[in-house]
């Protein structure tokens, strides 16, 4: 039993604060804090806290960072998870950037301008950043002129063509309504073409062409141009090379004004066009993607099948549903095996950003046989549910084995249980926590797993086990209040020899008669394992942890971030 019996409804140490739900922890600091809202967003909010309240107090812990000289940290943490597609929603993101964006710290709001065309990687993250800057209060002054002008006159032509007519608007913006605000100018004829399109269409962009220089601009309107700017002659980034749904298709390059007519033209016809055999060659010679196509052809098995071809990797696992109800992807069929393949390929899932939490979401929805909402039904495809659930585990970081004995403890409490990630309507904090704990089952030798809320339960659940069926087994556990001291206790009552605790929690404990880190401590003692560790891995963008921040055999880490299962290896090797 514990050394020191204080219940978990008083204070332990004087460094300890009162959580949402009574109960006494500690606070995480304001980089962690970011690190889960990045990763978790506030989306639906906590059972205990509205989205609204839960998004004012992530956003206070930025500002706070940054009053505290560490804006350019936080701009790289941003930067960091998105490039290395840690999180599986861009709002977050684009909202934290905006937020250093419109700092009056002029390191935190250089450092955010810079890193602008790096992260907005495709038109609706950029649309996304010009939202939140606005709703922030940003107008549009000379940075973020400077940057918005940058990240149009930085790109190549071609990723550039197949981004405009790709993503024509979002987020309550259009290419023209930015290229008015921004004014982007370069000396490159295929972007003053495009910006051109752009503005005024592709007939009048047309008949510019043969007009002199001077008259392209034949209205106030326009206020694209073709004098030199210095930050057009950089070496141009690589943009469009980080487009998670880009990146796979786009291999046409176009070097002269003809080439990229060309392309806009058959984008333009393709929109009005119900001659099926005309757009599956203008998909396989051009890569249209589904954007570009009509709605009234959308249902045809011929042109989804010329779509799958060379279709991007989030974009096919988002129409998996569409592409089974309209029988393409049926067994032993070349699109299945197609599908399949792709899912199962680690580097393509990487490569794509491919997050594993959209994965699981994708795999909740599809295994329903219809949608959320709409209309939209389907006979579920055997193989490629399976290989969903592997793309699952694929998606995360690379883990290798530690070798080390694990109890994994999943909190199950009602408030575990009573909200949602990222507003996600399947997914659960503690649903969720049952999907991540199978990287380490599945990765390690030796793993227990219990469930707990104010009394624990043992689980069956082995390296063999079914996603679907471990996320039903939790589903299916009555919720009570939390005691995040129970696998600690648990451990030493039955004697187990365990190196390292994981515990998936929100860290909203309040129930037991003694507190999660003096059960760790009475553990090590009792069962003479002084190096025994404890892994906290929260589930909810809060600021509350049980880890003991004075204590170094224990580690707080963000859950549904892709590389959390890798930083617990590292940890529970003592790497780090």
């Amino acid at each position: 039993m514990a050394t020191n019996i204080i219940p978990q409804s008083q204070p332990l140490t004087s460094d300890q604060v009162q959580n949402n739900a009574g109960g006494f922890t500690w606070t995480v600091d304001d980089l962690q804090r970011l690190r889960r809202f990045l990763c978790l967003g506030s989306e639906g909010g906590t059972y205990y806290q509205g989205e609204k309240e839960l998004g004012i107090e992530n956003a206070a812990a930025m500002l706070r960072l940054i009053q505290d000289g560490r804006g350019v940290e936080v701009v790289d943490t941003i930067k960091t998870y998105s490039l290395e597609g840690r999180t599986s929603k861009q709002n977050t993101i684009m909202f934290a950037l905006a937020l250093c964006a419109k700092s009056t710290d002029l390191p935190t709001k250089q450092a955010a301008y810079n890193a602008l065309p790096e992260i907005c990687r495709i038109p609706t993250h950029l649309f996304m950043f010009i939202k939140y800057a606005h709703a922030l209060g940003q107008n549009w002054g000379r940075a973020q002129r400077r940057a918005v002008s940058k990240w149009y006159t930085g790109q190549n032509p071609s990723k550039l063509a197949m981004a405009i007519t790709k993503y024509q608007n979002r987020e309550g913006y259009s290419h023209r309504d930015i290229l008015r605000l921004a004014h982007p100018a370069t000396k490159d004829p295929l972007l003053c073409f495009l910006f051109d399109y752009i503005t005024h269409g592709y007939t009048k962009a047309v008949e510019n062409l043969n007009k002199p220089k001077e008259s392209t601009k034949d209205d106030q309107s326009n206020d694209t141009t073709m004098e030199t700017n210095p930050e057009a002659l950089e070496k141009p980034a690589n943009l469009a090379d980080e487009n998670e749904e880009n990146e796979e298709i786009i291999n046409k390059k176009f070097v002269t004004i003809e080439q990229l007519k060309e392309f806009i033209e058959i984008v333009e016809k393709a929109k009005t066009s119900t001659d099926e055999q005309e757009l599956i060659a203008a998909i396989r010679q051009h890569h249209l993607v589904r954007e570009h196509l009509p709605t009234s052809v959308l249902g045809s098995k011929s042109i989804w099948s010329a779509l799958l071809e060379n279709m991007p990797l989030t974009a096919m696992i988002r129409n998996l549903g569409k592409m089974s109800e309209i029988d393409l992807l049926k067994a032993n069929s070349d699109a299945e095996g197609l599908v399949v393949k792709r899912l199962k390929n680690r580097e393509q899932l990487q490569r794509a950003r491919i997050h594993p939490f959209n994965v699981l979401v994708a795999l909740e929805t599809y295994k329903r046989g219809k949608g959320f909402k709409g209309k939209l039904e389907w006979e579920i495809n055997s193989n490629v549910k399976t290989a969903l659930e592997e793309a699952f585990y694929l998606s995360f970081k690379y883990v290798k084995p530690t070798n080390q004995r694990y109890l994994i403890g999943l909190d199950v409490s009602g408030s575990m249980s009573g909200c949602t990630i990222n507003g996600s309507p399947t997914i659960t904090p503690a649903v969720g926590s049952a999907a991540m704990c199978m990287v380490t089952v599945r990765t390690e030798p030796y793993t227990k797993i219990v469930a707990f809320s104010h009394q624990l339960i043992p689980l069956e659940i082995s390296a063999e086990s079914k996603l679907e069926n471990v996320m039903e087994t939790t589903r299916g556990i009555s919720f009570g209040a939390t005691d995040c001291a129970l696998p600690m206790l648990w451990a030493i009552e039955n004697k187990e020899q365990i190196d390292v605790f994981v515990i998936y929690t929100d860290s909203e404990t309040w129930f037991g008669k003694v507190h999660p880190t003096e059960a760790l401590k009475a553990y090590r003692q009792q069962m003479n394992r002084p190096n025994a560790k404890l892994i906290v891995v929260g589930m909810q963008s809060n600021g509350f942890t049980i880890a003991d921040p004075n204590d170094k055999g224990m580690l707080d880490v963000v859950g549904f971030d892709s590389a959390a299962p890798q930083v617990m290896s590292l940890f529970a090797e003592g790497e780090i």
